[in-house]
């Protein structure tokens, strides 16, 4: 008799229990790169363990398909060649057999050409994606780590993804980083190269990237960190993890996402955090060893603490710290503390979540470069979430001080070719001017608009509102936005649009959000500003190149 397949959680609960229950198995001696596995949402999730003797064990929840899938994911096996792997599954052994192994992927003749596939920002080829993590630039790479479930494309069995790039825009996806272990799912984090081998775990004039991530067990988040000497193609896990368990601090479960930097002043690690209600700073001297030294309310998950030049200036620096949801503050830190100096700001809003800012930018580049997760579903697709695009931060002086600027990287413009370009329209003959583009896949937009009649106009796209700016109340889509001119009638917009969601930076980066992009429903209106009596002063379209 077979046991059927137990809830979710109570699975999560036996990953590393010990405890045996009665499952079908199958073995594959492995000679290709890739195991494919049939999925299915008709089915339930139940436990699948994967066994290399002597290597490797590996506990993960999978709706594995007895019949018809609905898509196909894979797991990369090309370290284990040669080797036998051991598949257990806790329910309908069925769907065993239709596992396969190949040198590629199912699917992988169409990959990026989906109907759905974003074309301009970067998503995972198969499963769900969330928070970037470890984003780091060494060696002419630069390094996206993210949240990432292989087995499914909805949250779950937490799983680092992988991801490099020349230039920040074409990506190249690699195998897994980081997988489950006896401490729980690998939750989010950071990356850092430990030049001065604090550690102990550089090679010869190899320094060791290494990383801190969280692990996330059924009754506690803890912190560890693991090294690569391989440029971030595999990693060893610290044998003494957890180098941070702190939950009977703080009496929470709320303990997680680590932002490691170095604090060159003080010539130690620096680590922002995620601990109950807020940020919490530890001191270390080699990455292993930590001392809690402070904390600050008021913010939520993946702390960020770095420090930028007010308006260029490299005499007068100011330290920005942020949380997972856009909101940030200005001060100073002394490698212990940090202390805000203002209030809170929004500089960004919408979709996207827990953006990460990399390390080790080299000193000649300077920028401080983000990348963001976006909440976005894609119909019909094997994937679900993306990565907004990468954007420069500033600080700038405004009318009301000082204020954290958030643009695309200037990368991006080798993707936008102008086609079209005019000045001083009514709405109307702009409306006209961009009927030819409303069939187009995916789109640049800058345009500037000035109100004269009308307290609030905009643009819209098969109805949805793209921009909404809305003179009486202050607002942008729903924001409170005042421009530098506060009587101001003007308004610009540098809207970016893709097949799935559209990102807009309001005047020159001042402020920005983002949105999933609604299917048109029969609506064929196309592109419309709207607004009585408003003036189009710039309208500019441009193509979009494919980064796959």
């Amino acid at each position: 008799m077979k046991i059927p397949c137990k809830a979710a959680f109570t699975i999560y609960l036996l990953l590393f229990s010990g405890i045996t229950l009665y499952a079908g198995d199958i073995s594959f001696k492995i000679t290709k790169k890739y195991l494919n596995f049939p999925v299915s949402h008709r089915q339930d999730r139940c436990k699948m363990t994967f066994d290399v003797k002597g290597e490797s064990t590996l506990s993960v929840v999978i709706r594995l398909a007895p019949d018809e899938a609905d898509y196909w994911v894979f797991r990369d096996v090309s370290a284990f060649k040669g080797k036998t792997i051991k598949i257990t599954y806790e329910g309908n052994d069925a769907g065993l057999n239709k596992i396969y192994q190949a040198d590629e992927f199912a699917g992988q003749d169409s990959l990026y050409k989906e109907k759905n596939r974003p074309q301009f920002h970067f998503t995972t080829q198969r499963g769900w994606i969330n928070d970037p993590n470890g984003l780091i630039y060494h060696k002419g790479e630069y390094h996206l780590f993210y949240q990432h479930n292989p087995y499914e494309k909805d949250w779950e069995n937490m799983h680092w993804g992988h991801a490099v790039s020349k230039d920040l825009v074409h990506w190249e996806e690699l195998a897994d980083a980081l997988y489950p272990d006896h401490l729980g799912t690998m939750f989010s984090g950071s990356a850092v190269i430990d030049y001065e081998n604090t550690a102990g775990f550089n090679k010869g004039k190899t320094p060791a990237m290494v990383v801190a991530f969280t692990a996330a067990g059924p009754d506690r988040q803890v912190q560890g960190i693991a090294y690569s000497l391989d440029d971030g193609r595999t990693f060893t896990k610290y044998a003494g993890n957890p180098v941070i368990d702190s939950k009977d601090k703080w009496n929470s479960n709320d303990t997680r996402d680590p932002k490691v930097f170095w604090y060159a002043p003080s010539k130690h690690w620096v680590m922002v955090l995620n601990e109950r209600d807020g940020h919490s700073i530890y001191t270390s001297g080699n990455l292993k060893d930590w001392t809690y030294e402070s904390h600050i309310t008021g913010f939520w998950e993946c702390p960020e603490l770095f420090e930028l030049p007010v308006d260029g200036d490299t005499q007068t620096m100011k330290w920005v710290m942020y949380g997972a949801s856009g909101t940030y503050m200005i001060g100073s830190f002394n490698g212990k503390e940090f202390k805000p100096e203002t209030g809170k700001f929004c500089y960004t809003n919408g979709c996207i979540y827990a953006a990460q800012t990399f390390t080790n930018i080299p000193s000649t580049d300077g920028r401080r470069i983000q990348m963001g997760w976006g909440r976005v579903s894609h119909p019909g697709m094997p994937f679900n979430g993306m990565m907004m695009m990468p954007t420069e931060l500033t600080l700038r002086t405004t009318k009301d001080g000082i204020r954290l600027i958030s643009v695309p990287v200037k990368e991006t413009e080798q993707l936008f070719q102008s086609v079209q370009k005019w000045q001083s329209l009514t709405s109307d003959e702009a409306n006209q001017k961009l009927a030819a583009f409303k069939a187009t896949d995916c789109l640049r937009i800058k345009t500037t608009i000035k109100l004269s009649h009308a307290t609030d106009a905009g643009l819209s796209l098969f109805g949805q509102r793209i921009l909404n700016y809305d003179m009486n109340f202050n607002t942008v889509n729903g924001h409170f936005y005042s421009p530098q001119d506060p009587t101001s009638m003007e308004l610009s917009a540098d809207i970016y649009i893709d097949r799935t969601t559209i990102e807009v930076f309001i005047d020159g980066g001042l402020y920005s959000y983002s949105m999933e992009r609604h299917p048109s429903d029969g609506n064929k209106e196309g592109f419309h500003f709207w607004g009585n009596r408003i003036k189009v002063k710039h309208l500019e379209v441009f193509s979009v190149k494919s980064i796959w």
